[in-house]
C-alpha cells in the first residue's frame, strides 16, 4: 500500500510559500513582467533566500537547513501555482547534483554559496533536444594539466544570473560533469531563448575552448539522482499549476453569464471542472508519495517508479487542465490576453522536460517487467 507522509515542517513551508507568492508574485502582475522582458527579480530572490528555501536540501555543515529534497516540494508546488519566474528549482537540482557528484572540496566551496543565495544551474540539453547524456556532443579535451570545453548547451535556466553552471560533457568516451563559473563565460556566449513558457528565463550557452582546471571536474556522476530530482520538482510545479488553473476556471465560471445564467450552472462545464479537481488531487497524491519515498531513502527502483508515476500523472493532468481552461473561455481563451494561456504554456514545457507521460510509462513498464 503506497504511503504518503506530510510533515508539520512541510505544512508550514507550504503555507509560508503560498502566502509569499500570493503577496510578492501574484499572477495579475506577471504579464507586466513578461512585457518588460522578464528581467531577473533580485530582491524577490533575496527574500526567498532569507526564508531559507534555497538551503532546504543542503546539509547544515554547508550552511543549509539539513532537510531533504522532499521538503522542497511544497515550495515548488506554491511557485507552480502562481507561475513565479524563479531559479529556485534549477538551483535546488544543481545543489543535489553537487551533493551526489561533487568532491568534498567542491561541495565545501560551492554549497555554502548556494545556501546563501548564489544561483546555480545545470547545462545538460543540446540543440538535438535530447535529455539523455548519451547524446552529449559537448567535449572536454585534456591539454597538459588543464581541460578545454567546447560545444553548445540549450535550455539552461537562469544562465545569465547564475554564479555556477554544472555542464555535462564527454571526456575520453565517458560523460563527466564539470563546474564552470559564470565569470569565465563571455556575455556574448549566453543568448536568451524564446521558449513556449514565457515565465521561464531560458538561455543557450556556447563554450569555445573554455579552459578549466583539474579541480573543475566532478569525480562522480549520478544522472539518476539528477533525473529523479528533476522529475520530482517538475511534478510538484505541475501539481501546483493544476490548482492555479482550476482557480482561473472557477473564477470565470462564476463571472461569465450566458442566457442570463452563470455558465458555471451548466453541467457541460461543471463535469469537466470536477475532472480538473480530481486530477489535481490525484497528481498531489502521486507527488507527495514520491516525496515520501525520497525522504525515506527508498531503494533506487522504488524511488524511480514513484517519481516517474508522479511526472506522468502531474504533467498530463496539468496539460489537460490548461487545455480545458482555454476552451472554457471560448474565443477569448484563444487570445494571448487570457491567463489560461500562461498556464497552458507552463504545462507544455513541464510535460516534455525529461520525457512526457508516454515516455515515463514506457520506462515504468521496463522497470516493472524486469522486476517481475
Amino acid at each position: 500500500m503506497p504511503v504518503i507522509a506530510f510533515s508539520e515542517e512541510q505544512s508550514m513551508l507550504l503555507d509560508t510559500a503560498m502566502d509569499f507568492c500570493a503577496k510578492e508574485a501574484p499572477v495579475a502582475g506577471l504579464r507586466a513582467s513578461i512585457e518588460g522582458g522578464l528581467e531577473f527579480n533580485g530582491s524577490r530572490w533575496q527574500a526567498m533566500t532569507d526564508l531559507g528555501w534555497v538551503g532546504i536540501g543542503i546539509p547544515e555543515q554547508h550552511g543549509g537547513l539539513g532537510m531533504t529534497l522532499a521538503d522542497a516540494v511544497p515550495v515548488a508546488e506554491a511557485l507552480g501555482r502562481y507561475l513565479v519566474p524563479s531559479p529556485f528549482v534549477a538551483t535546488t537540482i544543481a545543489a543535489q547534483a553537487l551533493l551526489a557528484c561533487g568532491s568534498p572540496e567542491q561541495q565545501s566551496k560551492w554549497l555554502p554559496r548556494v545556501a546563501s543565495g548564489s544561483i546555480a544551474s545545470l547545462a545538460l540539453w543540446e540543440p538535438s533536444g535530447s535529455w539523455s547524456l548519451a547524446d552529449t556532443d559537448v567535449t572536454l579535451t585534456k591539454t597538459g594539466d588543464q581541460f578545454s570545453l567546447s560545444g553548445q548547451k540549450v535550455f539552461v535556466e537562469a544562465a545569465e544570473e547564475a554564479t555556477l553552471l554544472i555542464v555535462a560533457a564527454k571526456f575520453e568516451g565517458d560523460v563527466r560533469l564539470c563546474l564552470v563559473e559564470r565569470a569565465q563565460i563571455a556575455s556574448a556566449a549566453i543568448q536568451r531563448e524564446s521558449v513556449i513558457d514565457e515565465t521561464r528565463r531560458s538561455f543557450s550557452v556556447t563554450f569555445e575552448h573554455l579552459v578549466l582546471d583539474q579541480d573543475a571536474l566532478c569525480p562522480g556522476f549520478a544522472f539518476d539522482v539528477i533525473e529523479n530530482a528533476s522529475l520530482l520538482l517538475s511534478s510538484a510545479e505541475s501539481s501546483g499549476g493544476i490548482a492555479g488553473v482550476l482557480g482561473v476556471v472557477v473564477d470565470y465560471l462564476k463571472t461569465r453569464k450566458q442566457f442570463d445564467r452563470y455558465i458555471g450552472a451548466y453541467q457541460a462545464l461543471k463535469h469537466p471542472t470536477v475532472d480538473i479537481l480530481m486530477g489535481s488531487e490525484m497528481a498531489r497524491a502521486y507527488v507527495y508519495h514520491a516525496a515520501t519515498e525520497w525522504a525515506a531513502g527508498a531503494e533506487p527502483e522504488t524511488l524511480e517508479n514513484a517519481v516517474r508515476m508522479a511526472k506522468a500523472c502531474a504533467t498530463e493532468q496539468f496539460a489537460e487542465a490548461g487545455d480545458r481552461a482555454v476552451q472554457f473561455h471560448g474565443g477569448f481563451g484563444f487570445t494571448y490576453d487570457c491567463d489560461a494561456q500562461l498556464y497552458l504554456r507552463r504545462a507544455l514545457w513541464n510535460q516534455y522536460q525529461f520525457g512526457d507521460e508516454r515516455y515515463q510509462r514506457s520506462r515504468l513498464a521496463d522497470v516493472m517487467l524486469a522486476a517481475s
